[in-house]
């Protein structure tokens, strides 16, 4: 597995960064890829992605979420393996720092190949930055989700 870690600072409060990304439905505006999110229930994402010609679809479940804190998630079935965490670090009233953690196991040649490249990191600190333009870009948050979930099995987190 490779880990990719990338931050960003953002101009806006750590309520907004946290709530913003809590709407996975708007992840296609910022993330390269990414074609749809779907929220199934409270935990449960069904993704459509393309990258590098190469279409996947795979479920995810948030194994913890803690509002201005903390998602984290994996992947659940499939031929995907990827599991990460993202973090918001309130800076002042007004900026916030998102870490995002993820530890991928491409499949596939071509997935493989990229990774080797560098091309997962590129990409994910360029959806980091596509997101800070976003949310910057909007001057607020388009929808929240303020809910508590807690680890089923508290070792299965990053």
């Amino acid at each position: 597995m490779s880990t990719v870690k990338e931050a960003v600072d953002v101009e806006v409060p750590v309520h907004t960064a946290y709530n913003q990304w809590t709407q996975f439905e708007e992840f296609p505006n910022f993330m390269e890829g990414v074609e749809e999110v779907r929220q199934l229930d409270e935990r449960h994402n069904h993704w459509t992605t393309k990258i590098g010609g190469v279409q996947r679809e795979f479920d995810t479940e948030i194994v913890d979420q803690l509002p201005d804190d903390r998602i984290t998630w994996r992947v659940v079935g499939g031929e995907i393996r990827q599991r990460g965490s993202v973090r918001f670090e309130r800076l002042d009233d007004t900026h916030t720092r998102v870490e995002l953690t993820m530890d991928v196991e491409p499949s596939g040649m071509v997935e493989k190949g990229a990774d080797m490249l560098g091309m997962i990191d590129r990409r994910v600190k360029g959806d980091l930055h596509r997101f800070k333009d976003y949310i910057e870009g909007h001057g607020g948050e388009t929808g929240a989700w303020r809910g508590r979930i807690r680890p089923e099995n508290p070792g299965s987190t990053l």
